[in-house]
């Protein structure tokens, strides 16, 4: 593509969404509750990069509480499903295959505890198709 990524599309090659979405901010405005959000972005009374911090805090929060949990529970079933099937009649291959990828997913809970989020999302998936390739093997 040529030219400027944050050069407008001409009129033609607009969705409908963007058409009304412009629309809506080049529309006056009577009070201030009916103001977008971003209406008061060069005003000073109305800072909110605090708030946006705040916000970005909380979700990163959110995602490493989220990365933790999912690799943790995801980690225990591997685990459980290794045990079970170590139990059983099923060929040696299938209970280590679950034991590897409960181990990949405990690695998962490790990095989304750190932070390390998107790593963590990655080594989870990456732990579950090591379980479901030893399901293969059963």
């Amino acid at each position: 593509m040529s030219g400027r990524p944050d050069a407008d599309l001409p009129p033609d090659t607009q969705t409908a969404e963007e058409t009304t979405e412009d629309a809506r901010q080049d529309a006056p405005v009577d009070s201030p509750e009916e103001a977008p959000e971003d209406a008061y972005e060069d005003d000073d009374e109305h800072d909110d990069e605090g708030d946006d911090e705040d916000l970005l805090a909380a979700r990163a929060r959110r995602a490493r509480w989220a990365a933790a949990g999912t690799g943790a529970v995801l980690a225990l079933a591997g685990t459980a499903a290794a045990l079970l099937r170590a139990a059983g009649t099923a060929p040696v291959l299938v209970p280590a295959a679950y034991a590897c990828g409960a181990a990949v997913c405990a690695l998962a809970a490790v990095l989304g505890a750190r932070g390390r989020t998107r790593r963590a999302l990655w080594t989870t998936v990456a732990g579950v198709m090591v379980m479901a390739l030893g399901d293969q093997f059963d």
